[in-house]
């Protein structure tokens, strides 16, 4: 008896001879490159070393197109846009030892926002693995065990057989929802030795689906269409599932208010009548949410940022829907559901009773005046004039990408991202150091649009390097740097906490004259010309820096009293 799973495809002779007689010249760095081809990938990451080389030199044999940085740090953030933008699996190519290890900072933020990046790294030689102390350059005791608390999986190769099949369930592995970061892991003389191994040519690592559990959806459904003051919180789960249209179809039907958190920015319509925006870092708008009978959050865990710092207690019946099972009921009991947002809201959309509340939108307004009043308060309108012209700037289709900074702590809350995957910071993992390079990687996604950057002038010190990647592959980035000597929420914390700031001021370049030596142009700017400044800089192809030196103040938090 022959079942469907007993077939396979046979081969054509032309497919036979192809592997009969492989082209020479091949190595182990063509075995990977040709996988990832087959795979789909089109551009990589990364930047050579020694024990990497193979797979360098096999890029040369190969159409993908090669990004290189100038920090391995930075090239991670590069692979983390390009995964956000695309939904692709970005390949990051690294060398061993000191290359790897530089580029952990930048997996643990792709990691905590769900970027699907496919770190490849060299090894040293077969002959040293198992931890003996062989003196290889570069030798590590266990590279991989450097990864296996960052990223998804961990993947090590030790024969060139090997090599398709690793990198395909790495893939797969990196785009299985909740999307992350892998890690492979080729010796060096694997990757250097002549193979004859027949081509690589084709792939197949669909990712596998996370759908809910339909008794799950079926009381959540419930719950949501009898309750009297339903509200949904909209995470970075909504964003990566690309379920934004969904979730608004329900939250319509279900006439709940929504906000999104800072990792979910622009998955809610910033003007719709049930949009309660960003504002989730205010008393106000976590009030309203905690007095909600039923509570849909939707691929959030409710972690530090998106719980007004854990202060938010929520007191109806909550609904996590939540892909990373770790995150899943991790902060408050829940009706849990993991599964991925999109199939998630679309077995709700097909269960759910339609509710009529027409003071649903007149909830929304007060809750957002009194934000308002709030901010007004405290004489902040340089901060909010910055924030408005960096809107009016950018054209609406543009994606952003925001360091760890000031203006992106404003713009967590009071920015409209103007759509889904529009607008990106670095608050998942919280390092500096990721704008201009995550709006490099960017730009290489998608060269038909100008991408912004927004850093301080300490994170900005992190990327320098970068402006020479951008002037040498002609990347669509802008890059503004509000400098104010220093550190400054740092400088903010602890004047507030001990009277006193230390370590926190800075030396610093001069950024205009320092772009022009790159060839980048560069403007210097005031609050009061920025939008024009950084509307030209935007609307001119070709990497750029707008400097705004400024010293902004963030608005009083609400979570401390």
């Amino acid at each position: 008896m022959t079942h469907d799973h007993d077939l396979v495809l046979r081969p054509t002779p032309a497919q036979t001879e192809a592997a009969l007689n492989p082209p020479p010249g091949r190595s182990g760095g063509d075995l990977v490159v040709e996988t990832l081809a087959g795979l789909g990938a089109t551009t990589v990451f990364g930047l050579p070393g020694q024990h990497a080389l193979g797979m360098f030199d096999a890029l040369r044999r190969s159409a993908l197109r090669y990004v290189g940085l100038r920090v391995e740090n930075n090239a991670g953030f590069a692979a983390d846009a390009y995964g956000r933008i695309t939904g692709e699996a970005a390949p990051l190519l690294l060398s061993t030892g000191p290359g790897a290890l530089t580029s952990l900072a930048a997996l643990q933020e792709a990691a905590a926002a769900s970027a699907p990046v496919l770190a490849i790294s060299s090894q040293i030689p077969t002959a040293g693995l198992g931890g003996g102390r062989h003196g290889y350059l570069h030798e590590l005791p266990d590279q991989a065990a450097s990864f296996r608390g960052v990223v998804k999986s961990v993947h090590t190769v030790r024969t060139q057989s090997q090599i398709p099949s690793a990198i395909e369930a790495a893939w797969k592995s990196a785009l299985t929802a909740p999307h992350g970061p892998v890690w492979v892991e080729i010796p060096q003389d694997v990757l250097l030795a002549p193979t004859a191994i027949p081509v690589v040519t084709g792939g197949d690592a669909f990712p596998e689906e996370l759908p809910p559990r339909p008794e799950l959806t079926a009381l959540a459904a419930h719950l949501l269409s009898h309750a009297e003051r339903p509200a949904i919180i909209a995470g970075g789960g909504v964003v990566r599932a690309d379920a934004s249209g969904k979730l608004r179809q329900l939250a319509e039907l279900l006439a709940a208010p929504v906000v999104t958190t800072p990792g979910g920015k622009g998955a809610f319509p910033w003007k719709h009548p049930l949009s309660l925006q960003s504002w989730i870092e205010d008393r106000h708008t976590t009030d309203f949410l905690e007095d909600a009978d039923v509570l849909l959050v939707v691929g959030s865990g409710l972690g530090e940022l998106s719980s007004n710092y854990h202060t938010f207690k929520p007191r109806g019946r909550v609904v996590q829907i939540e892909a990373d099972l770790g995150k899943l009921e991790s902060n408050h009991p829940a009706l849990g559901i993991h599964a991925d947002a999109r199939l998630a809201l679309q077995a709700l959309l097909e269960t759910v009773s339609e509710r009529q509340d027409p003071a649903a939108p007149e909830r929304v307004l007060e809750v957002l005046a009194k934000v308002t009043e709030r901010i007004a308060a405290q004489e902040l309108t340089l901060e909010q004039d910055v924030l408005a012209s960096v809107r009016g700037a950018l054209p609406a289709d543009s994606p952003s990408f925001w360091d760890m900074t000031i203006l992106a702590y404003w713009a967590w809350s009071a920015f409209d991202a103007k759509g889904p995957n529009h607008m990106h910071s670095a608050q998942g993992a919280g390092g500096l150091g990721y704008a201009f390079p995550a709006a490099l990687g960017a730009a290489a996604a998608d060269p038909t649009r100008p991408v912004l950057a927004v850093s301080g002038d300490g994170g900005a010190l992190y990327s320098i390097a970068e402006l020479a990647t951008a002037r040498q592959y002609d990347l669509n980035v802008t890059w503004l740097i509000v400098d104010d000597g220093g550190y400054g929420i740092l400088r903010e914390y602890m004047n507030d906490a001990f009277g006193e700031a230390t370590a926190t001021e800075l030396t610093r370049p001069d950024y205009v004259a320092l772009a022009e030596s790159f060839g980048v142009p560069g403007v210097r700017t005031t609050p009061e010309t920025l939008e024009r400044d950084l509307a030209k800089a935007l609307e001119t192809p070709g990497p750029s820096v707008v400097l705004l030196p400024a010293v902004l103040r963030m608005f009083a938090p609400t979570h401390l009293g």
